[in-house]
């Protein structure tokens, strides 16, 4: 396994790392960059978007024959840990969830007509979501708990339910929904796609969240009666559960990616505060307690970078990668709120005040444990993993 990024990823990443000082990071320093949710304004987010375009880094993830620039998933890690150095970086590039992970299933398993339903996404002319989280009793982490329905009736589909916490939903246009066609436990799950625009469903409210969100929100939904032509189905019926495997996997691991990014930029403020900060005549970064932290940082964040990698590697050889990404995805979670907490801990009343990023990290970091699987799914897979490979689980290879 070859950590040397080949010379199109390394370009692509050295272009993101340039474009994030440059336009992004000078932005953070004016709180009108921050709207009432956190997030960058529509206005200034598209002039940063047409600058992204015209430098040619827009779209990694989407292939070149659809608008994107069509790299790997190991290019695509180092890129994104660069673009969220950034606290709104990613969404300038058209690399941020749920548009991220929708773009990319869509070109993955969806018909030419299907692409062309997701173009304006990928122009950043319109916003996605993934709809599949319901209220309890429904389903989360299970989606065999899944409670909304849809009924074939002619060539449509009807489709009955709730949703809640579907992250973007306010605003966006295009949605991919899950919803039980059948009984069955295995293939019971169909995906479809729909417009905003189309009757029968209805935001019932945009849910308060502990942290930053992203653009759109978090949000309930509510149908009753939306009607989908079977044209809109994605995949085959029954291949709903197929249809969130490829697509979360991946999902889980670009948060990853992005985590990273902003586990570094949370160490990078700490370290030149600890630099600068002196105490009793001695500076922060000469204390031992304070390089105990930072370097305690610095060894999680980079076992996070290695098990991202090779997660990565392994989607590129075509593999699940399964297990790759459930151990990325629990530690590098954990190492961006161990990040956001000794960092601010180190930077004492700045940190905890809104002088630097740390605290919107902080906000933010909690989710990263819940979001795609909390901690505790993803121990299971591994136990699972374990129970069925044995020393197979540290297998060299893919």
């Amino acid at each position: 396994m070859d950590f040397t990024l080949p010379p199109e990823a390394e370009a692509y990443r050295a272009a993101v790392a340039d474009f994030v000082a440059r336009e992004c990071l000078p932005l953070e320093a004016d709180p009108a960059s921050l709207s009432d949710h956190g997030n960058i304004p529509p206005a200034m987010l598209a002039a940063l978007r047409d600058k992204a375009k015209a430098a040619g880094l827009w779209a990694p993830n989407v292939p070149r024959d659809r608008g994107g620039l069509g790299l790997s998933f190991v290019a695509l890690a180092a890129a994104y840990e660069e673009m969220n150095r950034s606290l709104f970086g990613p969404v300038c590039f058209n690399a941020a969830a749920p548009d991220d992970g929708n773009m990319r299933v869509i070109h993955q398993v969806g018909t030419e007509a299907q692409k062309d339903w997701i173009a304006p996404v990928v122009r950043g002319e319109a916003r996605s979501a993934f709809a599949m989280t319901e209220p309890a009793p429904g389903a989360g982490s299970d989606p065999g708990m899944m409670l909304t329905r849809a009924e074939k009736r002619g060539g449509r589909w009807v489709v009955r339910g709730r949703k809640w916490y579907i992250t973007g939903a306010e605003g966006a246009q295009k949605f991919i929904l899950m919803a039980r066609t059948s009984d069955d436990p295995r293939r019971g799950l169909t995906a479809f796609l729909f417009d905003a625009a189309q009757p029968g469903w209805e935001i019932e409210r945009r849910i308060p969240i502990m942290g930053p969100e992203e653009h759109g929100g978090h949000c309930e939904l509510a149908f009753d009666g939306l009607e989908i032509p079977d044209e809109r189905r994605l995949m085959g019926v029954g291949e709903g559960l197929k249809v969130t495997q490829i697509r979360l996997g991946p999902a889980r691991l670009t948060h990853c990616m992005r985590w990273l990014g902003l586990a570094k930029r949370a160490m990078e403020i700490a370290a030149a505060y600890a630099a600068a900060r002196e105490g009793f005549g001695v500076r922060l970064a000469d204390r031992e307690t304070i390089r105990v932290k930072l370097g305690g940082l610095a060894y999680m964040i980079e076992v996070g970078r290695l098990l991202t990698m090779k997660a990565a590697w392994a989607l590129d050889q075509g593999a699940r990668a399964k297990t790759e990404v459930s151990l990325a995805k629990m530690h590098v979670a954990e190492t961006l709120n161990r990040a956001a907490d000794d960092c601010i801990q180190i930077c004492g009343a700045r940190g905890y005040s809104t002088d630097t990023p740390l605290e919107w990290i902080y906000r933010y970091a909690r989710q990263a444990r819940l979001v795609d699987g909390a901690d505790e799914v993803h121990r299971m897979v591994l136990a699972d993993a374990y129970a069925r490979e044995g020393a197979g689980l540290w297998r060299w290879g893919a």
